[in-house]
């Protein structure tokens, strides 16, 4: 497959973000019929892809990366560390590869995006008061359900 033909990919590598390129012979694609409609299509030629993408073999990954990967996308990720990407929604075998292209590029920006840290604040004065307040409602509210068995 050149590069010429797919967008992302540049001299046989496909471009994830400005770190991470992998390249094109760590994926691989693997076709079969696909189902649904099609026509006479369907019955003759494999137009589902699936590809495969092995995350524990990758030298474009740094073992942060991975960790990251398997930690994100543990649903995708067989027992044996490959990532499985299914295209099958065109009628052209072409278009498929180029969609699954593009959702494995989508999958690994996510799980490669770094978590923002929490910055932990303190409760202003006017919400501790706010809650105080509510608080005090409730139990007004319940004090008033109550019935007073020394009255009878």
């Amino acid at each position: 497959m050149s590069g010429a033909f797919l967008p992302g990919i540049m001299n046989d590598q496909l471009t994830v973000n400005g770190k991470v390129a992998i390249p094109m012979a760590e994926i691989q694609f693997l076709t079969s019929r696909s189902g649904g409609p099609g026509g006479q299509n369907v019955n003759k030629l494999e137009t589902r892809v699936e590809l495969i993408f092995e995350v524990d073999r990758s030298r474009a990954l740094t073992s942060d990366q991975k960790a990251r990967v398997h930690e994100h996308l543990q649903s995708r990720i067989d027992s044996d560390g490959r990532l499985h990407v299914v295209a099958q929604e065109s009628r052209s075998q072409w278009q498929n590869k180029q969609s699954a292209l593009d959702k494995l590029v989508t999958l690994l920006q996510k799980a490669l995006k770094p978590k923002k840290k929490r910055i932990k604040t303190r409760a202003t004065r006017e919400s501790k008061e706010k809650r105080m307040q509510g608080k005090k409602r409730t139990g007004e509210k319940k004090k008033l359900r109550r019935v007073n068995v020394h009255e009878y």
